[in-house]
């Protein structure tokens, strides 16, 4: 619950931070949204790790090692190629359960976009911002926090099924959005996998990117996909 509470604290400070600042007044409305939203990552994703692995290093003097994080050695052959493995494993197994989930609900929306931050991107820096945001920075931060540090932790003490589960249930919460949810929730029980078979993230890591990278495709340099498969 402490990765839960971080980024909830986070986000909160945040804005807090944007409210005083717009009472003080200073105004974003020349700042370009795309921007904008890179720096409040950056800074959301900072403060959570500051939060969650610097807050009880600071407090309880418990450090965070690398073996902590899954993070103990540097990326391998072995890692490239269990990521597309993993990356189809995922896919079809979110194809197959939100077939399910939609005949066992029928009033769930599936196909409503996620909130990414990023709308209406129409320069070139824009879509580098969006790239290395989306791509580069979330895959890496959630990774560490969520497979490395938080599946390391619950592993120590509970059944691995149970640390995959819950795992993967606050990841999911995380994101807000029940469609949303649901990818995100099978995405992690393969990322918990391959970081129990490699002991380490890099897979993850990889496949992530390989995620938001076709999501990244598909909403923003060839949407006109999912029109078409929405009929």
């Amino acid at each position: 619950m402490l990765i839960v509470l971080g980024f909830g604290a986070a986000r909160a400070l945040v804005v807090a931070g944007l409210l005083l600042l717009k009472l003080a007044g200073v105004s974003f409305a020349a700042m370009n949204e795309s921007v904008f939203s890179s720096v409040v990552s950056v800074i959301i994703y900072a403060l959570t790790l500051l939060i969650v692995i610097g807050l009880p290093w600071w407090v309880r003097n418990y450090q965070t090692t690398k073996k902590d994080i899954g993070l103990t050695r540097l990326l391998t052959w072995s890692d490239l190629g269990l990521a597309p493995a993993g990356f189809i494993i995922y896919f079809l197994a979110t194809a197959i359960v939100s077939f399910g989930v939609s005949k066992l609900i029928p009033g769930i929306d599936l196909s409503q976009a996620q909130q990414t931050g990023f709308d209406h991107l129409s320069r070139y820096y824009e879509y580098v911002l969006a790239f290395v945001t989306l791509i580069v920075l979330a895959p890496i931060a959630e990774e560490v926090l969520f497979r490395g540090y938080l599946y390391g932790r619950l592993r120590r003490i509970l059944p691995l099924w149970l640390a995959i589960l819950i795992t993967s249930a606050l990841f999911g919460f995380v994101h807000g959005q029940w469609n949303v949810g649901i990818d995100v929730f099978i995405l992690s029980i393969v990322l918990c996998c391959l970081r129990e078979v490699t002991g380490n993230i890099w897979a993850g890591i990889l496949l992530h990117m390989m995620k938001n990278g076709l999501a990244f495709y598909l909403l923003f340099i060839n949407p006109d996909i999912l029109r078409t498969i929405g009929g």
